[in-house]
Parts: C-alpha cells; sequence; structure tokens
C-alpha cells in the first residue's frame, strides 16, 4: 500500500508563539501510534479522554494530558519532550494542532481528525484566551525559542474576538481555513478518519465504537459503562484536573474553566443573522461546499472520501 499510496509530505515549519513543528522532525514514529488532530477547541480533549479510556479500560485515574502530550506546543521544548514521548510504553496517542504540510506524516500511524463549526470553536477559544492567567502568558512568550510576535490579551467583548478571528484568519492564534483544508484534502487516506463534534454529542456510545473500529481496537466490554461514564461532559468536568494540561494552572479559575461549556449554537446569542451568515459565506468560499456543509454540522464520512448527510 506504501509504494502506491500518494503520502502527505512535509513542505514547511509552523513556528510561532505556541507552535513549534521541528518537533515532529525527531520523533520516531511507531507502528501503532495515534495522532489526534484538530485546529483547537474542537473536541481535542475529549478525544483523548476517549482514546485513554478505551486502552486503560475504563480507568478513573488516568491523567490524560501528560499520557497524550502536544507534540508541537514549543514549551516544554523538545529535548524535554521528546526523550519523556519516546519512554511511554502504552500505545502511544499524541495531539497535533498543526495543518498538514508542517506535520510529519506517517503511513503506519492512524490518524483521528475532529472538526467543528468555527463559530463554535471561537466561543469556546475565547473563554480559554480570556480566563488564562500570567503562567500562560509568561510560557508562550518569555520562555527561549518563540518566533514572531507575542500573544496578547483578547478584547473585553467576544464579538470583536470573533471578527478579528474572521478578518485575519484565526488571530490571534493560527489559521483556521488552512488547517481545516490541508486535512480535508486528505479525508480518503486509507489511516485518516474524520470525526465531528456534533456526532459525538449525538450519539456518543456509537462514535466510540466506530473510533475503535478505526484504531484495531477491541473494547473492554465489561468496563463499557465506565468508558462512557469517563467519557461523558460531566465526569470531565468535574474530574478536569486529570485531563487539563498541567492541572488547569494557567488558569486562576482552575482546570473547570479549560472545559467549560461543551455546547453548541452559544454564538446565536450574540452574533447577528448577517454576521452569521457571512461565516457560512466565508466557509463555503474557503472549503468548498462538501466541506462547509460537513463542519457545520457533521455526518460520515465514507472510504472514498465522500460525505454522506
Amino acid at each position: 500500500m506504501a509504494d502506491i499510496v500518494a503520502w502527505p509530505r512535509k513542505t514547511r515549519e509552523f513556528q510561532n508563539h505556541h507552535f513549534d513543528s521541528t518537533i515532529w522532525n525527531d520523533l520516531v514514529f511507531r507502528d501503532d501510534d495515534i495522532v489526534i488532530a484538530t485546529y483547537a477547541k474542537s473536541g481535542t480533549t475529549w478525544m483523548q479522554q476517549i482514546i485513554g479510556q478505551l486502552l486503560f479500560d475504563g480507568d478513573p485515574n488516568l491523567a490524560v494530558a501528560e499520557l497524550s502530550p502536544w507534540l508541537d506546543l514549543r514549551v516544554p521544548p523538545k529535548e524535554v519532550k521528546l526523550p519523556l514521548v519516546e519512554a511511554q510504553t502504552h500505545r502511544r496517542f499524541l495531539k497535533t494542532h498543526l495543518p498538514v504540510d508542517a506535520l510529519r506524516f506517517s503511513p503506519q500511524a492512524r490518524y483521528l481528525y475532529i472538526g467543528r463549526d468555527g463559530r463554535d470553536v471561537v466561543w469556546s477559544m475565547y473563554n480559554h484566551h480570556v480566563n488564562a492567567n500570567q503562567s500562560w502568558y509568561d510560557a508562550l512568550n518569555d520562555t527561549p525559542g518563540r518566533i514572531g510576535p507575542p500573544i496578547e490579551p483578547p478584547p473585553a467583548a467576544i464579538r470583536q474576538y470573533f471578527s478579528d478571528w474572521m478578518d485575519r484568519d484565526g488571530h490571534p492564534f493560527w489559521s483556521f481555513w488552512e488547517n481545516i483544508r490541508s486535512w480535508w484534502q486528505i479525508r480518503h487516506l486509507p489511516n485518516v478518519k474524520f470525526v465531528h463534534f456534533s456526532d459525538l454529542k449525538r450519539d456518543m456510545p456509537g462514535e466510540i465504537r466506530r473510533i475503535a473500529e478505526f484504531l484495531q481496537m477491541t473494547i473492554n466490554e465489561a468496563a463499557w459503562e465506565k468508558i462512557l461514564e469517563h467519557c461523558s461532559f460531566e465526569w470531565m468536568k468535574q474530574n478536569a484536573t486529570k485531563s487539563v494540561p498541567l492541572g488547569g494552572s494557567f488558569w486562576d479559575a482552575g482546570a473547570e474553566v479549560f472545559i467549560n461549556k461543551g455546547q453548541n449554537g452559544r454564538w446565536k446569542d450574540t452574533l447577528t443573522a448577517e454576521e452569521a451568515a457571512a461565516y457560512e459565506q466565508r466557509a463555503v468560499a474557503e472549503l468548498g461546499p462538501e466541506c462547509a456543509r460537513w463542519l457545520a454540522s457533521g455526518g460520515p464520512i465514507d472510504a472514498t472520501g465522500a460525505l454522506h448527510i
């Protein structure tokens, strides 16, 4: 298969206040590695929890943020992070927010891409950003190796935050449309599976079984109810220190503020009809109608890459 499939090739590095894509260059892949990929605030932590619960049979005490590191986050630096990843003896499940062309891609690894409507992403991201404390800014802005300008505090109004994010494509983080486009273009590959946040909310048990099948995992049926309980929003909110980086120390309100609402559509109370329509038109222009439709509402994507709704 590796001889006939056109596998993605890394063509650039991506470095800013958050990213150091060069970390992937030095990773020694294993044949059973799992890579969880998202733009950010799209269900990443939820998917990490799901994979951890599947791998460890519903264990309530998993420190998922430690077990499943964000590899391209530039802190801690790669000389600290990579030895810890190499020392892991369980099946590894790594996190990335990179677009495909800045990621070193392995034909042997399995990739889960999680998508979510961009308006829901922004509402979750604003909560993440507005509650961040000085330690968060110090780690991203003042530790050695930052490329480009620092990240600054957000505006007071979320509508302004959304407007800036739209006008400057992902500001102050990174490009939204580029990330979605790059992964959508490889959705047909045999080791890539797309999962939508809304589908997980509609049918979490069914989606988890489909994820396990894709990852070639055998579910411990005796632990199934515990797996579902520990992947519920309510349980994760109550036990947030286990799944949030550094136990939530970058947010003064604690880990619980990182796992905020778990809801879609909160933007409907703030954006005007014209603003919502402008986002939808932009999504079609940037992504094409099929990808924009999937991003808005989810739905299964078959082995050929076709969307079924």
